[in-house]
This record gives C-alpha cells, structure tokens and sequence, in this order.
C-alpha cells in the first residue's frame, strides 16, 4: 500500500465517544472530511465486540481506500487484514509485528518524548513513528509530555515521517506543522464534535 498515508490527518477512535451504533457513521464522516488514515483504538477485553468493529472498519476504510492501523493488537490486525499496525512501550516486540504482518504492513511506534526510541524503531524498520502528548488531552490526561523541540529535532535525525499526538486542536495544529510534524493524530478535536466531517476538513485544510 501507499505509504504517504502517514502524512495528513491521522483519525484515532475512542470507544467512549464512539459508541457501538455510532462507530462506522462517524469514521466515514472523517474520511469524508479528509482523515487520511484511521486507528481502531479500543481497551476493552470484549474480543468478539472488537472483531466485529475492526472487520466494519476495515470494510469501510478499503472502500474509501484510506488504511485502517488497529491499535496495540497484532493479532487483531493480521484477523481482519488491517493496513496494519501501532505499537507502544508496552505492546509486543516490532519485529514480531512485522513478522506476522509482512512487509507490506504500515507499522507504527509510539516514542512519547524520546527520540534515541525513535532511532531505535527506524532502524528496526518503522514506517512511521508517533511523538506526544504536546498538549493537555482529554482522552489520556496522565500522558508523558514532549517538547515542541522534538519535533524540530527528529525532523533533522529521522527519514520516517512523524506523527503527532495529545490535545491538538486546529488552532495550535499549525506550530505542530511549522515544527516538522507529518501527520497529526487527533482524538477529541475530531470525535467529540458536532460535525465530525466539517472538523475533520479544518484539519485537512492545514496540510494544503
């Protein structure tokens, strides 16, 4: 697949915003307004729940060609043929990702405020990597903090694009960008509003 999805408008779920019935009808809404790529992001142990959710998703993410990364979960990603996968601190080994998914596979590694985590995971062959919380965020408010700077920094020591994460809003997305940032990755700005489609287009507009 096309790689440049970790460029643009990064949509993450969130399973308390999104109920069950509301799920896919407000996804497409953020393809529609411009989310060039989505993660199904859900913590619960209801694995048939979380089965059926990913193969809709993944339905609907082909349809509209935009790739569907599953959040922590291999296993979950190979089942429903997602476009692949993000892994954290805490999440399985990289190159288990990658041996299960292949190389086709778009995997992602969160790096939180580190950039020596971000080398690693280039090297090990990340296609993208995340930074972040730069700002307060409703969705993990005990998250690690980053700096601006790290954007400035990993733009100059890493070829994979970056992705930004935490409390961003349209009006503070533009210093992410001026910064180096890639992608942005957003939860509440684009879920927790009334017209998913209209903010998903405010942050598209910021990568034209």
């Amino acid at each position: 697949m096309n790689k440049t999805a970790c460029r643009g408008l990064y949509a993450i779920t969130d399973a308390v915003l999104l109920p069950d019935e509301r799920l896919l009808a407000a996804v497409e809404q953020a393809i529609l307004g411009g989310a060039r790529s989505v993660q199904y992001r859900d913590k619960s142990g209801d694995g048939g729940r979380r089965l059926a959710q990913a193969h809709g998703l993944n339905r609907l993410c082909r349809r509209h060609q935009v790739p569907l990364i599953v959040n922590d979960d291999v296993e979950l990603a190979a089942q429903v043929g997602a476009a692949g996968v993000h892994i954290g601190r805490n999440d399985p080994a990289f190159a288990t990702a990658r041996a299960r998914l292949g190389e086709a596979a778009l995997i992602g590694v969160s790096c939180y405020d580190c950039l020596a985590l971000a080398l690693d995971a280039e090297r090990a062959g990340a296609d993208y990597v995340a930074f972040g919380a730069f700002f307060p965020s409703p969705t993990k408010p005990d998250e690690i903090r980053a700096p601006l700077g790290l954007l400035r920094e990993a733009k100059v020591s890493l070829k994979v694009p970056v992705v930004a994460i935490g409390g961003i809003t349209p009006d503070h997305a533009p210093t992410l960008l001026d910064a180096g940032a890639d992608a942005l990755a957003v939860v509440s700005a684009l879920f927790a509003q009334p017209d998913i489609r209209d903010a998903a287009r405010r942050f598209a507009a910021l990568f034209t």
